[in-house]
């Protein structure tokens, strides 16, 4: 996985996580629902490119 990533990803990743630590260390409430609502939106961003990619008969 971490090579369909790349350079870029991976380090999005790192500073999502670094970012979510920041949050969680002043307020764990909080970064739990920050945490649930990124899960959420790479849900629905890989249902739709999962969708585009079928309509266009990639997947």
């Amino acid at each position: 996985m971490i090579d369909k990533l790349g350079t870029a990803g991976v380090a999005g990743v790192l500073l999502l996580v670094a970012g979510l630590a920041v949050v969680a260390w002043t307020a764990p409430v909080v970064a739990a629902g920050l945490a649930l609502v990124l899960i959420g939106t790479g849900l629905v961003v890989k249902g739709l490119a999962t969708g585009l990619l079928r309509q266009f008969g990639f997947a």
